[in-house]
């Protein structure tokens, strides 16, 4: 029988420099010898032609990570100024070669772009908040025109849409609204018994929570939990409509998206708000009368009473005021942020929050506005 040769076990990879124009390259050019032939290719020193021949017919294996580490040898080579050939290298290396370098592996991955300074950052954040506060205004501007054309013709609103937004944003908030109304005016009415029975002043209790819940406490309340339930609701929803392309399928049929979907939801909102406050004007109020009786003795008759005559009707007047200028506070930063969504569902989320905190926040300048103004004017 004839006797089997061992196999032959291939050499370790070199790289070294025979002469001026010359790089020998030899052994094994595989992926388990990349890092040893990446300290090699960090050592040798440069040639000092102008041209070099990077003679590799001495490989005797090379994979991709090899052939890549060749290639990017030579460019390596190039940059100092070297016109580099590669000569000698097996047909099947060679193919290999050519692919690597065809998707463009034999490159250095491109450096990560330095972070911006903080007076680009500031340019930068400036430009996009005075972009975006021109988009806010076009929005209003054409919120406003089509709502008024709707209401000179009261046939193009869509009553189901408004209705359907009417129960969500209305009927649907009354259980959460009057329970923390309720408690809010329970907490206040027990916060401020403790300092009123100290002075003997128990009936003050009746002022106090007439002219705080109507004025401020109630409508301001009522316009948070309305922004983060029906606020949210209008983006996730319009939101939705942009990823899926629905927006753009009713500007083909030529139907005015604003006019679907935001000016209901606007409407509904202007008519619910008010009457969610209106309601929790009673439960706040009902909450401090509980707490009156419970805490300083003043009964239901004693509480009706006084609020008759302490409590002008201005207060619960401005109060509901407000509510209409909430509405479209939150109706439109909804919609906005609804239309705004670019990508996919964590857009839509992002852009859900985004519209919470704007909505309660402008809300809150606007409530601030409305009492400076009123202060000056002498309400």
């Amino acid at each position: 029988m004839e006797e089997r040769r061992p196999q032959h076990d291939p050499q370790p990879p070199a790289l070294a420099v025979e002469d001026e124009r010359t790089v020998r390259a030899s052994g094994s050019w595989t992926l388990v010898h990349l890092a040893d032939l990446e300290r090699r290719l960090s050592a040798i020193p440069r040639p000092g032609g102008a041209e070099t021949v990077l003679e590799a017919g001495a490989i005797e294996a090379m994979d991709s990570a090899g052939a890549w580490l060749l290639l990017r040898t030579a460019k390596t080579l190039e940059r100092d100024g070297t016109r580099v050939e590669i000569r000698g290298l097996r047909p099947e290396f060679a193919e290999r070669a050519d692919m690597v370098s065809a998707r463009g592996a034999g490159e250095e991955p491109a450096r990560p772009r330095p972070l911006p300074g903080w007076l680009e950052r500031i340019g930068r954040g400036t430009w996009n908040g005075l972009r975006n506060g021109f988009g806010a205004l076009s929005f209003i501007g054409e919120n406003t025109v089509v709502l008024l054309r709707s209401l000179a013709r009261p046939r193009r609103i869509r009553w189901r849409s408004l209705l359907s937004a009417l129960q969500a944003g209305g009927f649907d908030a009354l259980p959460i609204t009057g329970l923390l109304t309720f408690l809010m005016g329970i907490v206040i009415a027990y916060q401020a018994a403790e300092q009123l029975r100290t002075f003997g002043a128990n009936i003050y209790i009746v002022d106090l929570m007439g002219i705080s819940i109507l004025r401020e406490i109630a409508p301001l309340v009522t316009a948070i939990i309305v922004a983060g339930r029906s606020g949210s609701a209008y983006t996730a929803e319009i939101g939705t409509m942009r990823v899926t392309e629905e927006v753009d399928a009713l500007r083909t049929l030529g139907i005015s998206p604003l006019e679907m979907l935001v000016v209901p939801k606007t409407l509904a909102l202007v008519i619910a708000l008010p009457l969610l406050t209106v309601y929790a004007d009673f439960m706040g109020v009902f909450g401090g009368m509980i707490m009156a009786l419970t805490q300083l003795d003043v009964s239901f008759i004693e509480f009706v009473n006084r609020f008759k005559d302490a409590v002008a009707v201005k207060h619960y007047l401005i109060g509901v005021g407000k509510a209409p200028v909430f509405a479209v506070i939150i109706a439109l930063v909804g919609c906005y942020q609804g239309f705004q969504v670019r990508g996919g569902a964590e857009a839509v989320g992002r852009h859900a929050t985004i519209s919470v905190v704007q909505s309660i926040f402008f809300v809150i300048v606007f409530d601030a506005l409305f009492s400076v103004a009123f202060n000056w004017a002498g309400l």
